[in-house]
């Protein structure tokens, strides 16, 4: 098999082009739930952004620059068990797509090692949408006004994780699933806290409670910076999924995936079959090498 990844100098492995991309994203009702409340949006960022896939209705896609700068993945779970929270998460990523967009220029001069930078873009892009989504809220009844929100940003060699709630992302590397994102939950603070464990029956009441929400009375967006590679797989998804498939069974349909389309119609339907209780989205994406020229 022909190395094609590595760069002429041996540092930093090549950008992976467009066509080198295998990214998918699904979002289901699920069996229970009478509305999805869930969205996702896949986009690359050239010198404006080019939507490959998304849940949200739009008229028209945006035709792509000659360079890919940065590729943005988001999923975000609506809050609140009514029209409210579809539309928060909707909000949402529109919102938080528009300004990271306007700050397209920080991914032209940013030292690709200098994390900061894209950690105050994100960040400060989480806290400008719940702003926002607040006072929408205000302005209205303000029931269910709140949204998840987990964005993968990924500017070679490196990835930005932003999270808000309990959306998860994953990375399969090496053949190991890591869990990157840790649940911003009632259940999750107590249990860093040691007032819990989570082998204690006061787990599982807590567990599905945020304690951080755009739109939600507290938000605390945290960025995570993660290396990338040729070799990973990178999976986003609401909840809806991992409460009926373990993360063992994730890893192996990850391990044996044949593209990120068939991986997350397998999820999709390990969810379903395991209940579907809950709205289900997945996003899976992986660098594909393909030979030169």
């Amino acid at each position: 098999m022909v190395q094609i990844h590595e760069s002429p100098s041996g540092g930093i492995p090549r950008k992976p082009r467009d066509s080198e991309l295998d990214v998918y994203g699904v979002t289901h009702v699920g069996t229970v739930r009478a509305q999805n409340q869930d969205h996702f949006l896949i986009a690359s960022l050239h010198k404006h952004l080019a939507i490959h896939q998304t849940s949200i209705p739009r008229d028209s896609l945006s035709a792509a620059g000659t360079d890919r700068l940065a590729f943005l993945a988001m999923v975000a779970d609506g809050v609140g068990g009514s029209a409210g929270g579809e539309e928060a998460s909707r909000f949402a990523l529109d919102a938080i797509t528009e300004y990271i967009t306007r700050s397209v220029h920080c991914y032209y001069t940013a030292d690709p090692n200098n994390d900061a930078e894209f950690t105050h873009v994100l960040q400060e892009g989480a806290m400008r949408v719940h702003a926002r989504l607040t006072q929408r809220a205000d302005g209205t009844d303000g029931a269910g006004m709140a949204t998840t929100l987990t964005a993968f940003l990924g500017v070679w060699p490196r990835a930005y994780i932003l999270q808000v709630g309990d959306s998860r992302y994953y990375t399969l590397r090496h053949g190991a699933l890591h869990q990157m994102s840790r649940d911003q939950t009632v259940a999750e603070e107590l249990i860093a806290a040691g007032v819990i464990r989570r082998s204690d029956p006061g787990h599982e009441r807590w567990r599905h409670v945020l304690s951080s929400a755009i739109g939600g009375p507290e938000a605390s967006p945290v960025v995570t910076a993660v290396e990338n590679d040729w070799h990973h797989v990178h999976l986003l998804c609401s909840d809806g999924l991992t409460k009926h498939v373990s993360d063992e069974q994730i890893a192996e349909r990850l391990r044996t995936m044949t593209s990120s389309r068939q991986a997350c119609e397998t999820l999709l339907k390990d969810a379903l079959e395991g209940g579907g209780s809950d709205n289900i989205t997945i996003v899976v994406g992986r660098a594909v090498p393909l030979p030169e020229g």
